[in-house]
């Protein structure tokens, strides 16, 4: 999408960026230039992550830390600037989720997911921009979203919830810190299948990509590099006069509306009729 050399010289930190969406995403600022530097508790992901950025001729590193803990944070971007440079670009990727009714969700459950997507988002930008405002450098952050942070997450209140609090972090910030000449913006994705999703949200679409296809009005899922081009559009020079922004990318499903709406289901039965052990 971007001149080749886009990103030459940059060092970009990518949350979660050994699976999913946050590897796809990685990858597409490689092929730009970027070293790129992958942050996730778990080495395997880890690896996979730097596996998939070299595969491209991506220089890459990767550090592990706990989002969740401001300390840990800190000394990852120490490891990853140590191997790749200063960092300048931040891409918020890292995430947790799992499909439960708002009255089975334990105080576990709800701080697991809300600490890892608002506080692990919220530490880790405040730590990149404490570093470029420092050195007097631009930087750009990058925080994904997605659209039921918008409507409401019904089976996914803890991470709508988060979702919505990142949403709002990200105008916050971008006003607080436009002036150091850092900008920050997110990118709310609609389906993007991969082979990382877990197995009990893949359980949810028990119909197949041909009938997810279908519901959309694009009449296609999310390619994964679309999402990358996504990113690496909002963190390049060529958007440089754009923050505070959420740029959804999902070809306009999240705006469907029918004049006659399909039967209502509870979200109850929804999962426990195609994950049993959710069944009361």
């Amino acid at each position: 999408m971007l001149p080749a050399g886009t990103f030459d010289g940059t060092t970009v930190i990518v949350t979660g960026g050994g699976t999913g969406l946050g590897k796809a995403i990685a990858v597409e600022f490689a092929r730009l230039g970027a070293a790129v530097g992958i942050l996730s508790r778990d080495e395997g992901h880890r690896l996979a992550g730097t596996a998939a950025v070299e595969a491209v001729g991506g220089r890459a590193a990767h550090a592990g830390a706990d989002i969740r803990r401001a300390e840990d944070v800190g000394t990852a971007f120490d490891a990853l600037e140590d191997a790749l440079g200063p960092a300048r670009v931040l891409v918020n990727n890292a995430a947790a989720n799992f499909p439960v009714p708002a009255d089975d969700l334990s105080p576990n459950g709800w701080r697991a997911v809300t600490q890892i997507v608002l506080d692990g988002t919220f530490f880790c930008s405040q730590e990149l921009f404490r570093r470029a405002s420092r050195a007097g450098e631009p930087a750009a952050i990058c925080n994904i979203l997605a659209t039921q942070s918008f409507t409401g997450g019904p089976g996914m209140a803890h991470t709508a919830a988060a979702k919505a609090g990142v949403g709002n972090l990200t105008k916050t910030l971008a006003v607080e810190w436009a002036p150091s000449g850092v900008r920050v913006n997110a990118l709310a994705p609609g389906l993007f299948p991969h082979e990382d999703m877990r197995a009990d949200l893949q359980a949810l679409r028990t119909e197949g990509e041909d009938v997810d296809a279908r519901r959309s009005p694009a009449g296609r899922l999310g390619r994964l590099h679309e999402l990358g081009w996504a990113a690496t559009w909002l963190c390049s020079p060529y958007a440089a006069f754009v923050s505070g922004h959420t740029l959804v990318v999902d070809g306009a499903n999240w705006l469907r509306r029918d004049f006659v709406m399909p039967e209502f289901v509870p979200i109850r039965d929804q999962i426990a009729a195609v994950i049993p052990e959710r069944r009361a």
